[in-house]
C-alpha cells in the first residue's frame, strides 16, 4: 500500500489517477488530501469529513497515511523531548524537540547513522544504515506535532516554530530526499514553516552548498569546530576532502547571503583542544567578511568520548573575544543531556539498549542450548 505522506503534489495526482480517480477531479482531490494531511494532520482517511464516503473508501483501500512508528519517547527534566522512531526493521532514527521561551526547535535526522566520523560526535561512531526518505523526514515533523497538539499547521502560537536539519546524518549526502521533504515543510499549503525558520547544517560538503542555497533556500549552518586544517582534519575528517579555504569560499558564494541572512558557524568547545583565546582570535580573522553568527556549543559528553567540555569560564572568555569583534556568539545551553538528546549524543541510548538486548539473548541462548 502506497504511503502518500512525503510525496510531491504531482506524484499524489499520478497515484490518484492510477487508483481510478477521474481526470477532471484529480487535481482538486489531491489538494484536498494535501490540506487534510499537512494542515490538519489527519492520520486516517475517515477523518476527512468533507470528502465523499466512496472516495474515502477508495483512498483507504489504496493508500496509507502512517507516520514513522514511535519506538520510545523520553522527556528530559528541562522539557526537551526525544523520540526514537522506526522506518522498518533495523531502521531507527531520532528526533528531538527543544522548547524555549521564544521558540520551539525540532532537530530532524536525515540519515540512519553517519559516514563522517567526526571525533567529538557520538552519532558519527555509528555506521550508516541508509538515507531517510522524504516520508521519514516529513514524518518526524508530523510525529512531533501529533505529540505536542500542534495542529492545524496554520494555528497561532505553534510549539514547533523552527526546524533544524542537525540530527543524525549529513543532509547534503541525502540531498534529493531532504530537498523533497523541506519543500513540503516550507510550503504554505503544507506544514507552513518559513524557509527562514528552517536551517540545514552541513559538515562541509562543498560541491552541494551552492545548490542547497538555490534549490532548498533554507538558512545554512556550518559545523566548523576548528580554525586550521591540521586540527579540523582530526575533528572533522571530511575536511581532508574539502579544506577550510574551499568551505569558506562556498559560504561566501551562498545564494542570498546578507547581513539579514547570516550563516551560522557551529563551534563545539573542547577543553584544551580548540578553546584558547588564540583560537578565538583566529576564528574571528577566519570569518572576516562573511555575514555570520558563531554558535558556541559546550561539548556534550558520551561514554568513551575522547574529549572533555571546556570550562565554563573559558567558554565565556572565548565568547567575549568573538563578541568584541562584532559577531553574535550565543553559547548554546546544553539541553536534554539526561536523556542523551543533546547535540552529538543522538542514537547512543538506543544503541546501548540493543547491544544489551543482544547480550541477554546470547546468554539465554547459551543456557538453553543442548
Amino acid at each position: 500500500m502506497l504511503n502518500i505522506v512525503g510525496l510531491p503534489m504531482t506524484e499524489v495526482e499520478a497515484a490518484l489517477e492510477r487508483a481510478g480517480v477521474e481526470g477532471k477531479s484529480v487535481r482538486m482531490r489531491a489538494r484536498q488530501l494535501w490540506n487534510w494531511i499537512y494542515v490538519h494532520g489527519a492520520q486516517d482517511f475517515g477523518a476527512m469529513t468533507n470528502l465523499a464516503k466512496d472516495f474515502r473508501a477508495l483512498m483507504a483501500e489504496n493508500f496509507s497515511l502512517a507516520r514513522p512508528r514511535i519506538v520510545t519517547e523520553q522527556i528530559s527534566s528541562d522539557g526537551t523531548r526525544k523520540w526514537l522512531l522506526s522506518g522498518g526493521p533495523g531502521v531507527e532514527f531520532e528526533t528531538v524537540f527543544i522548547p524555549e521561551e521564544d521558540r520551539g526547535t525540532l532537530c530532524v535526522s536525515s540519515q540512519v547513522g553517519c559516514t563522517l566520523n567526526c571525533r567529538f560526535c557520538h552519532t558519527g561512531t555509528q555506521k550508516l544504515v541508509r538515507n531517510l526518505t522524504p516520508h521519514e523526514i516529513v514524518g518526524q515533523v508530523m510525529v512531533a506535532r501529533d505529540a505536542l497538539g500542534d495542529w492545524p499547521s496554520t494555528k497561532e502560537n505553534r510549539r514547533v516554530t523552527n526546524v533544524v536539519m542537525m540530527g543524525m546524518g549529513e543532509p547534503l549526502y541525502n540531498f534529493d530526499n531532504v530537498k523533497a521533504a523541506l519543500t513540503i515543510v516550507a510550503n504554505g499549503d503544507g506544514l507552513a514553516l518559513s524557509k527562514r525558520r528552517i536551517t540545514l547544517s552541513t559538515a562541509g560538503v562543498v560541491p552541494m552548498i551552492e545548490r542547497a542555497g538555490q534549490e532548498i533556500g533554507s538558512s545554512l549552518a556550518i559545523s566548523l569546530h576548528a580554525t586550521n586544517d591540521a586540527l579540523r582534519d582530526q575533528l572533522v575528517p571530511l575536511n581532508r576532502k574539502y579544506p577550510i579555504a574551499e568551505l569558506l569560499q562556498a559560504c561566501r558564494n551562498y545564494p542570498g547571503l546578507s547581513n539579514a541572512r547570516r550563516i551560522t558557524f557551529e563551534y563545539v568547545m573542547l577543553k584544551g583542544i580548540n578553546d584558547s583565546l588564540a583560537e578565538a582570535r583566529a576564528l574571528v580573522k577566519l570569518l572576516a567578511g562573511i555575514p555570520a553568527k558563531i554558535n558556541l556549543i559546550p561539548f556534550n559528553p558520551w561514554p568513551g568520548a575522547p574529549y572533555e567540555c571546556s570550562d565554563w569560564e573559558q567558554i565565556e572568555k572565548f565568547a567575549e573575544v568573538v563578541n568584541r569583534a562584532g559577531y553574535a556568539s550565543p553559547v548554546r545551553t546544553p539541553r536534554g543531556r539526561d536523556i542523551m538528546a543533546a547535540c552529538g549524543q543522538l542514537k547512543s541510548a538506543s544503541v546501548k539498549e540493543r547491544a544489551s538486548a543482544r547480550r541477554i539473548l546470547s546468554e539465554t541462548s547459551d543456557v538453553i542450548s543442548p
